[in-house]
């Protein structure tokens, strides 16, 4: 078993979002994602099979789709998503994002 601390080894950067690859495997991958208010993740996708999920884990946003969708984003929320859906986040307030993909890419 692996403990890691996010809010202590990852924090929030100026410019860009910061993004901290938590755990890799040959079974999933593991990034935190930190966004400052009015940063953002663009819409993208990946031409693989597999899935993701986006959770909140601290702050406000939106999760981002195909065609301009947006869905709220709070604390706790779980989006869960093919890698090849068109995928993305946008931070209201600072947020904090942990992502999952399996397999990892």
């Amino acid at each position: 078993m692996k403990k890691i601390e996010l809010f202590e080894v990852h924090g929030f950067k100026d410019l860009t979002f910061s993004n901290y690859l938590a755990h890799e495997s040959e079974f999933m991958k593991v990034i935190n994602f930190n966004f400052k208010a009015g940063q953002k993740l663009p819409v993208h996708s990946h031409d693989l099979e597999g899935e993701l999920t986006l959770t909140i884990l601290e702050g406000e946003g939106e999760f981002l789709g195909a065609d301009g969708a947006t869905i709220p984003a709070r604390p706790g929320d779980v989006l869960v998503s093919q890698i090849a859906e068109p995928h993305g986040v946008r931070a209201i307030t600072d947020m904090r994002v942990l992502v999952h993909i399996a397999p990892p890419i």
